[in-house]
């Protein structure tokens, strides 16, 4: 998406302007630290990103490293999707070659603070999302794998990326969101999640179960006392459905984004098992991801028409989410 040759302005208008349609005001976006080897043409192409973003009433979040899905990036043309499978091409940023490398930190440090410095005071950007899932494993096949000590060093690299992010001095809150694993209290925490967890001014997190699941992942979170926003939930076959989870977001006013806008080359609106079962004879029964179809239409219209009535509702709602006042919120004692 980013790269020169195939940075596309015109489709993100387009898409974008979908999302404006029913409400939508966030959108929570993957960059990578490859990228940094043109360090002008990639913030330019940012800052383009940025103006059609708010031409559509929309102020993204930015994530800067993943630890999901293809575990060796490298820049160029990507291979086509492979047919039947979710997420097919997509890579971890840090790679595992970058990741084993004894000395990574420079050249992804002049990227962390390159990019959140040059944007640290644009009110274009709602928040910056540092490490998506760090503790992933990365995914079921050969082609994700990493070092065999992955975790070990996500866990000494994460809180230098919250360093080196806060060292830009930033106006807008950084977090990384817990995905895993039992949060309500601190003896369950794992290393990783604690870092989360305590060096995000905001704290974020992922849902894809039942509503029981989402609430019970806010009461889990609620004691932190900070802003929560779910940053990744909808997976329609697996219980998480904008029917159930978005009325009690709006309710509880907890930010929500979900995965997937347009049915395109990362084909996710196959499920997660389609790397162990492709889906090449028949598709699923229902999409696991994404909202509209590539002409726009939407795959269901009840559940844009839900999308846009509470988002109207929450918007002009004395209690909605203060997305417009959205700024850090810091552990005083901090540097």
């Amino acid at each position: 998406m980013w790269q020169a040759d195939t940075f596309d302005p015109q489709e993100i208008d387009k898409e974008l302007g979908w999302a404006d349609a029913i409400g939508m005001n966030t959108m929570r976006v993957f960059l990578h630290d490859l990228l940094w080897q043109d360090p002008d043409g990639f913030k330019k192409r940012i800052d383009t990103f940025l103006a059609i973003s708010a031409k559509h009433h929309i102020r993204p979040i930015f994530v800067l490293f993943d630890s999901c899905w293809e575990a060796h990036p490298k820049l160029g043309p990507q291979h086509p999707p492979i047919p039947g499978i979710h997420n097919s091409g997509w890579v971890q940023s840090p790679g595992a070659d970058a990741l084993a490398d004894p000395t990574p930190e420079p050249r992804l440090k002049s990227y962390v603070q390159g990019i959140v410095g040059t944007f640290a005071n644009d009110d274009r950007v709602l928040a910056w999302d540092l490490w998506n899932e760090p503790s992933n494993l990365g995914g079921p096949a050969p082609v994700h794998r990493g070092p065999p000590n992955k975790p070990a060093l996500i866990e000494n690299l994460l809180p230098q990326v919250f360093d080196w992010a806060r060292s830009a001095h930033p106006t807008q809150p950084l977090t990384s969101g817990a995905w895993e694993g039992d949060w309500s209290s601190d003896d369950k925490l794992g290393p990783i999640q604690r870092i989360q967890l305590e060096q995000s001014d905001v704290i974020s997190f992922h849902a894809y179960g039942f509503p029981e699941n989402f609430e019970d992942r806010i009461a889990s979170l609620a004691r932190y006392g900070r802003p929560l926003l779910c940053t990744e939930y909808m997976a329609r076959s697996v219980g998480s459905t904008f029917d159930t989870i978005l009325p009690i977001a709006v309710h509880k006013r907890i930010a929500v984004i979900n995965w997937g806008l347009v049915l395109g080359k990362t084909q996710t609106n196959l499920p997660w098992d389609s790397w162990e079962h492709p889906y090449i004879e028949h598709q699923p029964a229902i999409w696991f991801h994404d909202v509209f179809y590539p002409d726009g239409r939407p795959y269901r219209e009840r559940e844009t028409r839900l999308i846009r009535d509470l988002t109207r509702s929450a918007n002009s709602s004395p209690k909605a989410f203060p997305v417009k006042e959205f700024r850090r919120i810091r552990d005083p004692q901090r540097p």
